[in-house]
This record gives C-alpha cells, structure tokens and sequence, in this order.
C-alpha cells in the first residue's frame, strides 16, 4: 500500500514516526511518502520536504511569508498527484493540511486525519469543511469526541501517543545524564521555550531572567532539533545556563520543575510528573487577532483536559519576569508540589492507556485492505 503523511512541526514528527512503525509491522510492503522531520525520516520511507523549512507561527508570520506557503502547497498537490497514494494521512497543522485536504478530496484520495485541528478551541465553523473533506478522524483528547457529536460528526478517540512515546523511551539515569552534560549536582529547573524561532526569540530571555534568582538551581534550556545551537547562544550570552539539543524526555526525566512554552510540551512535562509554569507570548498582532476568535478558558493542554487550572498560566503581558519568579517560587514549594502530582495522575487515567499509534494505524490499514 502506498502512504502519504503530512505532518508539520516537531510533534507532529513525534507522532507521525509512531505511526509509521505501526503501519511497517501492519504492512511490510507499504510505501511511505512524506512531510516531517529527523523522526520519521529515522522510521524510513521518502522524505519530501522537512518541517523546520515551514515553521511560521501566527497570524501575522504566516502572511509575511504567504508566497512560500503557497508555493508548498502547490508543490505538495503536485507531488501527492504524481505518487498516487492509496491514502493520505493528515497529522495536526491544520493552516496547511485542511486546505490540501479540500483538494484531495476533490481528487478522489482517500482523506484520514489523526489528531484534530483545534477546531474546538476558535472558528468552530471549519467542522463543516472536515466534514465534507476528511473520511475519517482520529482524536487523542477526550473532550473531541463529545465536541464532534454535537455536529454530527463521528470521530474515533484512541487515546494520546504521548503515553506510548513516553512509555516506550529507552530510560536515563539521573546521575548518568548529569555527568554525560556537566550539570554538577543542583536541583534543574528546566527550559522549554519551544521550537520554532519567533515564539523562543519573545520567551527565552525572560525565562532566563530569572537564573541569578535562583542561583541554587541549575537552568537547562531543551533546544529544539530544528534549530542550531548558535541561534540559542545569541539569546543566552553569558548567563550561567547549559544547552541540552534534541534530549527534552531524558532532560524532564531528571528535573525538579521547568517554564514551558505553551503548546504539547506542557502535556509531555505533565506525564513526567514536573511541577511547571506555562508561557506564552505571541506577536503582538497575532495575539490580537487571537484573542477575538478563541473562545477557550485556558491555553494549556494539562488544563483544558482537566476543565480547570492546575498549572498556572502567564499568557502575553502577564508573562513578565517579576510573576514567573513569584509563580516559580510556588511550584518549588514542597506544600503546592503534592496537590499538583495527584492531579498529574489523574490526568494520566484520563487520557486513556498505550496503543494510540497502532490503534490508528491499524484502522488506517484495515480501511484500506476494505
């Protein structure tokens, strides 16, 4: 069977090599065309375009670089047209997908989706094109399914693969990993400013405004794959911080808290059971036009599952370095820290067991062989 996954940023990565191990095991033939990253180009198949050549963020980013993105797009119909697969497979990045997805339809693809655009979260009328456009989808939070329901819209709920990636990663021990990057024997509080260059430009230097307050900890930044060392080194001058690339499990496995930028991360740090303070700040216009279509309480995953506050949000101009020291200092107090691991691991029950990637997968197979 032939394949074609188009995933857009480093989770999509992430979840796109876990599925495409499950599809290999399903269907030793299959032949596997793709949008992503190092992850899955690691898994096999062809690799077409990397998503780190893509990694505009907001609004405002998006239309400054529209020519390119149109150009992806073009090139994107022209090569599913050429390889013909006998299924596309949709994972996030909703700007770019659902509008390949309207054409392949009108094509005669088959159209899979797994992992929902956040339809829930700003323009609810774009269920309307999923519908029309998208055979069959995939969710991995709980509330999509009941989401969908009321637009009578049936969706399949297999549980989150973060479970599954996190379950399954070859384990690190602590003294190991500290003697492998130096990190000396402080307690790390870690970094997680995100991937993409806009959003760690506007938050890395306010997280890291905060090392000569908490000089009895050790900072570790979790760079991103996509981007090299020398951008980081830019921001981080001379403060008193190691550069971990590529290693954000092994660095959450062995830290005591960590500032995360908004997005999967807070839930992947959540799964590691590490007290966070969750951040944002986007462009000023982006937030702008954000701000008027998203109808959501919260912006973080850990929160909008539990349908309450368990970590703290500091969001655009509340994410200031005189409240990320106060609500740092909260989540490093022993007496905050058990409330918020007892709600850790009711979020764990609530996001359902392994098998996200196979369960998918599988379906994904079987619909085909049909």
């Amino acid at each position: 069977m032939k394949y074609y996954i188009i995933a857009g940023e480093a989770s999509g990565d992430l979840h796109g090599a876990n599925l495409m191990k499950e599809l290999y095991k399903l269907d030793e033939q299959a032949d596997i065309r793709f949008w992503g990253g190092d992850l899955m180009q690691n898994v096999g198949g062809t690799l077409v375009s990397h998503f780190k050549e893509r990694a505009f963020m907001g609004f405002f980013e998006v239309l400054k670089n529209l020519s390119k993105v149109l150009g992806f797009m073009k090139f994107c119909k022209s090569d599913i047209a050429q390889f013909k697969p006998d299924v596309l497979v949709f994972i996030d990045n909703s700007g770019f997908n659902l509008r390949i997805a309207k054409w392949a339809k009108l094509q005669g693809f088959k159209t899979n989706y797994y992992i929902s655009p956040q339809v829930w979260a700003s323009r609810a009328g774009r269920v309307k094109d999923i519908k029309r456009d998208v055979d069959k989808m995939f969710v991995i939070l709980p509330f999509e399914k009941a989401f969908y329901k009321k637009y009578d819209y049936e969706v399949s709920f297999v549980g989150h693969p973060l479970i599954d990636a996190i379950a399954d990663r070859q384990q690190v021990g602590i003294q190991k990993f500290r003697e492998e990057h130096n990190l000396g024997i402080k307690p790390i509080i870690a970094l997680l400013p995100g991937s993409r260059k806009q959003e760690i430009t506007k938050m890395l230097s306010v997280m890291l405004s905060l090392v000569d307050d908490f000089s009895e900890y050790q900072f570790v930044i979790a760079g991103a794959p996509s981007q090299d060392f020398s951008f980081y080194q830019q921001i981080i001058g001379s403060k008193e911080v190691c550069f971990i690339n590529n290693k954000t499990y092994d660095l959450l496995s062995v830290s005591y808290a960590a500032l995360v930028a908004s997005g999967t991360a807070t839930l992947e740090t959540a799964l590691f059971k590490v007290p966070q303070v969750v951040c944002y700040k986007g462009g000023s216009i982006s937030y702008q036009i954000a701000k008027r279509i998203i109808t959501l309480k919260f912006i973080s995953l850990v929160n909008l599952i539990m349908d309450k506050e368990v970590v703290i949000e500091l969001i655009q101009n509340n994410f200031t370095k005189q409240k990320l020291v106060v609500e740092l200092r909260k989540i490093l107090d022993p007496k905050n820290r058990e409330k918020l691991f007892l709600e850790y691991f009711e979020l764990e029950q609530i996001l359902g067991g392994k098998g996200a990637s196979e369960k998918v997968a599988k379906a994904i197979y079987e619909n085909i062989k049909k």
